[in-house]
C-alpha cells in the first residue's frame, strides 16, 4: 500500500508540474504575435489590394484579358520585390540598433564580466533575410488571387465582377484570420479590411477611367 501511495503521489506531482509549465489561454500575451502577424497579414493584404486595383484600373480602359493578366503579374513581381527589399532594410536597421544596444550594455558591465544572457539576446534578434522572404511570399500569395480569378473568364464585365467578388472574399478571410489570431473583434477587423480594399479598387478604377476617357478625347 505504501508503494502504491508513493506512485500516486509521484503521478500527481508530475501532473501539477505540467499544469504549472502550461500557460493558460487567458494569460497568453497575444502581443507576442503582433510582429509576425502584422507582417504576414499586411503583406498578403497589400499583394491582394495592389494587384487587384491595378488590374481593375487596366480593366477600366481595356477589355483584353491578356492586358489585365500581364499587369497583374507585373504588379505581383514588382510588389513582392519591393516588399522584400523594404522589409530587409527595415529589419536590418532594427538588427543594427539591437546589436549596438547589446554592445553598450556589455561595455557598461565591463569587458571581463561574463554576460550569461548575451547568447539568448542574440538568438532572439530578428533575421532580415527571413523577414524579406516572408514578406515576398505573403505578398505573392495575396497577389495571385485576382490573377487566378480573371484568368479563366473571357467576358469583360463578368471578369471584373468575379475579380471584385474574389478579392472581397479574400479580404474578408484575411481580416477574420487576423482577428482570430490576435483575439480582436472579428466584425470590426473584417469591415476595416473590406472597406479599405473596396476604396482602393474603386479609386483606381475611377481615376483610370477618367484619365483614359480624357486621353481618348484629346
Amino acid at each position: 500500500m505504501a508503494a502504491q501511495n508513493d506512485v500516486q503521489l509521484t503521478v500527481i506531482k508530475e501532473h501539477d508540474n505540467q499544469n504549472q509549465n502550461e500557460v493558460p489561454e487567458e494569460d497568453f500575451d497575444y502581443s507576442q504575435r503582433a510582429q509576425w502577424l502584422r507582417a504576414g497579414i499586411l503583406g498578403a493584404n497589400d499583394g491582394l489590394v495592389t494587384t487587384a486595383s491595378l488590374m481593375m484600373g487596366v480593366g477600366a480602359v481595356q477589355k483584353d484579358v491578356n492586358a489585365m493578366i500581364l499587369v497583374g503579374f507585373a504588379a505581383l513581381f514588382a510588389g513582392a520585390c519591393s516588399m522584400a527589399i523594404g522589409e530587409f532594410v527595415s529589419v536590418y536597421s532594427q538588427l543594427d540598433i539591437e546589436l549596438a544596444q547589446i554592445k553598450r550594455e556589455n561595455t557598461i558591465r565591463g569587458q571581463n564580466q561574463e554576460d550569461q544572457g548575451e547568447e539568448d539576446k542574440k538568438e532572439g534578434l530578428p533575421n532580415p533575410f527571413l523577414a524579406a522572404i516572408a514578406s515576398a511570399v505573403a505578398f505573392s500569395l495575396g497577389g495571385i488571387i485576382p490573377i487566378l480569378a480573371a484568368g479563366f473568364i473571357s467576358n469583360h464585365k463578368v471578369r471584373m465582377a468575379v475579380v471584385v467578388a474574389a478579392v472581397s472574399l479574400a479580404l474578408f478571410v484575411f481580416g477574420g484570420v487576423g482577428a482570430v489570431l490576435g483575439r480582436t473583434p472579428a466584425v470590426r477587423s473584417c469591415a476595416r479590411v473590406l472597406i479599405g480594399g473596396w476604396m482602393a479598387m474603386a479609386i483606381t478604377f475611377g481615376l483610370t477611367k477618367l484619365i483614359g476617357s480624357a486621353g481618348m478625347e484629346m
